[in-house]
C-alpha cells in the first residue's frame, strides 16, 4: 500500500497558496493507519524508548498508539493553560510573532529516553521547542519522527543534532 495516496491535498487551506495535507483520509483507512503505526514501530522498537512525547493535537493520534506499541509512556505537550498541574513553558518563533507550549514538570525523569512525534515537519520551530522542553527536564531525545515532511521549508535545520525519521516527504509546501 502507498500510504501517501491516502492523504488528501486541499488547495488554499487555511489560506490562499497553502497546499494543506489532510491526514483524516489516512486515519479513516484502517490498513493505512495500521501501516503507519507499524512503520514507526519497526523503526524504533529496539531503541529502548521510555516515553513518547507528542505535540498538540494531531501528534497525539500516532504518538499515543506508538507509545502503547513500544511499551512506553505517553506525554502530551499542550498549548498554554491546558495542562492541570505544574508546567514548564517554552516559547518559539512563528512566521509572524511567537507562540508557546507547555509540559508537566514531572512528565520526564532525568535520563529517560524520549521519542518525539508530530504529524508534520514544516519549519521545525514547534519540534525544536518540544525538544528543548524535554532536555530542560533532563530527558534524552533519541529521535524525532513525523508522518509528513515539507522539504522546501527546511525544518531539519531547526533540529540539526536530532535523528529525524519521516515516512512521507513532499517537495512542495
Amino acid at each position: 500500500m502507498n500510504i501517501e495516496e491516502t492523504i488528501r491535498t486541499v488547495p488554499d487551506f487555511p489560506k490562499k497558496g497553502i497546499m494543506f495535507r489532510d491526514i483524516t483520509t489516512l486515519l479513516k483507512d484502517k490498513e493505512a493507519f495500521g501501516e503507519v503505526v507499524e512503520k514507526f514501530y519497526e523503526h524504533y522498537k529496539d531503541k529502548q524508548i521510555d516515553k513518547v512525547v507528542s505535540v498538540e493535537s494531531r501528534g497525539f493520534i500516532f504518538g499515543s498508539v506508538l507509545a502503547y506499541k513500544l511499551g512506553a509512556g505517553f506525554v502530551p505537550i499542550r498549548k498554554p493553560g491546558k495542562l492541570p498541574a505544574e508546567v514548564i513553558r517554552q516559547e518559539y518563533q512563528l512566521e509572524y510573532g511567537t507562540d508557546s507550549m507547555e509540559i508537566h514538570k514531572d512528565a520526564i525523569r532525568p535520563g529517560e529516553r524520549v521519542l518525539v512525534h508530530d504529524d508534520l515537519l514544516a519549519t521545525g520551530g514547534t519540534i525544536a521547542a518540544a525538544c528543548r522542553l524535554i532536555e530542560h527536564l533532563k530527558g534524552e531525545v533519541v529521535g524525532v519522527c513525523f508522518l509528513i515532511e515539507l522539504l522546501p521549508l527546511n525544518g531539519r535545520k531547526a533540529i540539526p543534532d536530532k535523528d529525524v525519521f519521516t515516512l512521507i516527504e513532499y517537495d512542495s509546501d
